[in-house]
């Protein structure tokens, strides 16, 4: 695949990100570059369009949200898409410094260097609409992409599809509706 491609590819995933959840070949194409990047590195994955703290700070953000979420890499898989889409990254950036001068004006320490229940407490507030304010907005719509970015990226890995217990397309000689589907399908009728 020439270097084009590949940069048009993201490019359109994340134009596509922006819009919705990702389909399944996207992700996996942004999941299967991050994978080749931290090859060249030695195993290791270096940030391209996020910052060293910035990077880090979606790390510890995304586990919080959706436990497993670095061993799946979802900070990766942000950071390869803020690489083709200039508004991703400033979705980021900005929200990264929203939440790190939030923390530091209630805390006086970056969401990094805060304890772990300072840095729920405030996700609290920032993690419903119903807590809308004009200081929080900003942190409520980041919250919003941040939580929806960290699902994405870890449904679509290896490690989510496995949690799922996805197992691919196989054939079957007759389907039945499981019967625990089927109770819970009665219950809620109205004609039962």
């Amino acid at each position: 695949m020439s270097r084009r491609t590949r940069r048009t590819m993201l490019r359109e995933a994340a134009a596509a990100a922006l819009l919705g959840p990702l389909a399944a070949e996207a992700a996996q194409h942004v999941h299967d570059t991050a994978a080749a990047s931290a090859k060249t590195t030695g195993g290791v994955y270096k940030p391209k369009a996020l910052t060293a703290h910035e990077f880090e700070t979606l790390q510890v953000l995304s586990e919080i949200i959706m436990p497993g979420a670095r061993k799946a890499g979802c900070a990766e898989f942000v950071d390869v898409l803020s690489t083709g889409s200039k508004q991703m990254l400033a979705i980021f950036t900005a929200g990264i410094a929203w939440l790190d001068a939030e923390m530091r004006r209630r805390y006086e320490a970056d969401f990094l260097a805060a304890k772990a229940d300072q840095r729920v407490q405030l996700l609290d507030l920032i993690a419903y609409r119903k807590n809308a304010s004009a200081e929080r907005n900003p942190g409520i719509a980041f919250f919003d992409w941040a939580r929806r970015m960290a699902v994405d990226a870890y449904f679509t890995s290896k490690e989510g599809i496995a949690e799922l217990g996805f197992k691919g397309n196989s054939s079957m000689s007759e389907f039945q509706v499981p019967l625990e589907s089927l109770q819970y399908a009665v219950k809620r009728s109205p004609f039962a």
